[in-house]
């Protein structure tokens, strides 16, 4: 009973896995006759499986669509991407998905093997989500996700060779503490044992699955909230210019237009949004905030309320709005300004 059970389980995945098999290709797989493959389909019919059977050299089965749904059946990494998934859906913005991802979890947490319990809490734990308008994803290796989480529960360091954006490939050996996802990218936030300080690291720059190393005694967090950190760091810390704009728009409708990799975004009462975001260059920001086609002020810097001013009589010229008898002196659009020295509290972004 024991050998029928198990293979009418096998025989259920491989249907599962494609949409039409042979009963020769289902006998080669299973090891079994034909016969048996056809006597093994009756039995999973009787347990109300609806496949279907076409004849002729070319026909073969398929398991159907059913008035309920049967149960799948997953290998680890499959079930591994299914948690990750579901992690990831149920704290992104999708209405009305979220509660029912969370059950989801609940349901896969309580049916997995105990050799997948420790990779599947790994991933629910080290795994934060930043909210923001969706966008074209940049590709991660899901093994590569899966070591950083298992590191980060195991508190192991991790050794991977890194692209860095500006430098050549090499090595890095980090203390791993938290994967943030912005919903187009992964970040890292690791303690870099080379550098002896805070970094985040672009998971889609990693060239190489992390090989797990010796553990490592836990160090004081750098922030509470390490997905805010993170926020912080990629859209502030490595860039000249610290922008704050007050925009003349709620949260909510600000927040539809950039993405949390571009700025942070806090409200200012109900209809006005504060917007910090680094930058090289002034020009780009003003040219981001015109298009948004709302009110705002700019609140810093000096130098690009200056930007702001030169570029207003530029246009009223260029739309006839002031004679050329009243130009003023405009400034090169590449007016150097002062240097904005990194911030120390936030992990440069490699």
């Amino acid at each position: 009973m024991l050998e029928t059970s198990a293979r009418l389980l096998h025989l259920l995945s491989l249907l599962q896995l494609r949409r039409e098999w042979t009963g020769a290709a289902l006998a080669d797989r299973m090891s079994v006759t034909e016969r048996t493959v056809r006597r093994d389909i009756g039995k999973l019919r009787s347990l109300g499986y609806p496949i279907s059977a076409s004849p002729g050299i070319a026909g073969g089965y398929q398991l159907g669509a059913g008035a309920q749904l049967p149960p799948l059946l997953l290998d680890d990494e499959e079930a591994l991407a299914v948690a990750l998934g579901l992690t990831a859906v149920a704290s992104g913005p999708v209405s009305g998905i979220g509660e029912a991802s969370i059950r989801a979890l609940v349901k896969l947490e309580q049916v997995l093997p105990g050799r997948l319990r420790p990779k599947f809490s790994a991933l629910r734990q080290s795994v934060s989500v930043l909210a923001g308008p969706s966008a074209a994803a940049s590709a991660v290796n899901p093994e590569i996700l899966t070591a950083f989480s298992t590191a980060i529960s195991e508190r192991r360091t991790a050794a991977f060779r890194y692209q860095a954006l500006e430098s050549a490939e090499g090595r890095r050996i980090v203390e791993p503490y938290k994967l943030v996802s912005t919903g187009r990218r992964w970040y890292l936030v690791a303690w870099c044992t080379e550098r002896h300080d805070w970094r985040t690291f672009r998971v889609d720059r990693c060239q190489s699955v992390p090989v797990l190393r010796e553990r490592f005694t836990p160090r004081p967090l750098p922030a509470k909230d390490l997905a805010a950190y993170v926020q912080s760091a990629i859209t502030r810390s490595p860039y000249q210019y610290d922008v704050v704009i007050r925009i003349a728009a709620p949260l909510a409708s600000v927040a539809e237009q950039v993405p949390a990799e571009v700025a942070v975004l806090e409200a200012d009462g109900p209809g006005h949004t504060v917007l910090r975001s680094g930058w090289d260059s002034l020009d780009q920001p003003l040219v981001r905030m015109a298009g948004m086609g709302v009110e705002f002020e700019i609140l810093a810097p000096e130098e690009m309320r200056e930007r702001a001013r030169a570029a207003s009589g530029l246009l009223a010229r260029a739309a006839g709005a002031l004679p050329h008898a009243q130009e003023a002196l405009v400034p090169p659009a590449s007016q150097p300004g002062p240097a904005v020295h990194r911030k120390q509290s936030l992990p440069p972004t490699h």
